[in-house]
């Protein structure tokens, strides 16, 4: 924040957040002991209102648009991601999910009509309550993109349903349509063996990139999770190194795990420390998940691997597990699930080879 805006706007702060989000909070004139959230920045035009109500230790109804736009889809998306904002602030809710979330809005409010009343016109103009036959054009244009349009589907979902509770609107129009499925089945890639070798040789040990495999192959972590790992997670019992952390996805159980020996090597070969395991080239923690994944991309091209992410390593991990007689429980322990039917994928595959062969065997002594 510069010197302008503090004088211009006493009490303002600006607080950069995890996520790559900016959050703009106020201390009341005369309380420096409370800071209260604004709903939008300096530069809308309802900023002002709601400082001076902040100012004075008052709060408004956290409205980050124009009257004018009032009953519009642009209206009822800035209502429900004000109100993520402060879920997110209260703690309530995944600051990644916050950010998923807003640069969806901004795609969905950029997409044009093409019905014959509202040919052409943005979404954000149309009126909140959008007709049926709209949404499933706007689903038909997403079908090369089936990941991304569940995912703007369960914002549309989630901003319709606090619409409702709200008694801005009715219905929810988003329900009305089935959801995209997802044909990409099983998600991400798992690597395989030539995979990993080919990303150990051309990142050899003592390599922030050699580090970041041997992380995400022996904790199973999420990225969200492996940008945040670090020595306050560490912890010794009977002599024994381990890991413990909660798991920043929403619902994910704590995991506890031991650190196995090629993940010690790999933290011993570190040259520079910090106080995440995993470092920027210049020696800092990754501010958002979204660098450490570039990042990742431009160590997978070096390697000649192509179409695989880092979550593809934690799907490998969990074969691997699986291959070697962990059971759907013991993954769920690694991978920090709540449910034993996600963990249950990797062992499903292993337990029909298995049951394979034992049939395959009883087939080989009949008298035919």
């Amino acid at each position: 924040m510069n010197g302008d805006m503090r004088v211009k706007f006493p009490g303002l702060m600006r607080e950069p957040l995890p996520s790559g989000s900016v959050r703009w909070r106020v201390r009341p004139k005369g309380d420096k002991s409370r800071k209260i959230a604004l709903p939008c920045g300096p530069d809308h035009p309802d900023f002002k209102a709601h400082y001076d109500a902040a100012r004075a230790g008052g709060i408004l109804n956290p409205e980050p648009v124009t009257k004018s736009e009032r009953g519009t889809m642009a209206w009822l998306l800035g209502l429900y991601i004000s109100h993520l904002e402060i879920q997110v602030e209260a703690k309530a809710a995944s600051p990644l999910t916050l950010k998923e979330r807003r640069n969806l809005r901004d795609f969905v409010l950029s997409q044009k009509s093409e019905q014959q009343n509202s040919k052409g016109r943005t979404y954000a103009e149309l009126p909140m309550m959008i007709p049926a036959s709209e949404l499933e054009a706007f689903k038909d244009r997403m079908a090369s993109t089936p990941g991304k349009a569940r995912n703007v589907w369960k914002l549309l979902i989630a901003a319709y349903d606090f619409g409702v509770n709200r008694q801005h609107c009715t219905v929810n129009p988003a329900r009305a349509v089935k959801r995209p499925v997802y044909k990409s089945a099983g998600g991400a890639t798992p690597w395989t063996t030539d995979d990993l070798f080919a990303f150990k040789n051309a990142h050899p040990k003592g390599t922030a990139a050699h580090l970041a495999l041997t992380l995400f192959m022996f904790s199973a972590c999420r990225i969200g999770d492996a940008i945040l790992l670090g020595r306050a997670h560490e912890e010794r019992r009977a002599g024994q190194l381990w890991l413990s952390w909660t798991p920043t996805k929403k619902g994910s159980k704590r995991v506890e795990i031991p650190v196995l020996p090629p993940l010690l090597a790999a933290l011993n070969a570190r040259t520079v420390i910090g106080g995440t395991y995993l470092l920027t080239g210049h020696a800092l923690p990754y501010k958002s998940p979204e660098g450490l994944r570039n990042k990742m991309q431009r160590w997978c091209a070096e390697a000649g691997i192509q179409g695989k992410s880092s979550h593809g390593i934690r799907k490998a991990a969990g074969h691997l597990l699986a291959l070697n007689g962990a059971t759907q429980y013991e993954i769920m322990a690694v991978h920090g699930h709540a449910n034993a039917s996600t963990s249950q994928v990797y062992t499903d595959g292993v337990e029909r080879a298995r049951l394979g062969q034992m049939a395959a065997s009883k087939l080989a002594g009949m008298d035919w």
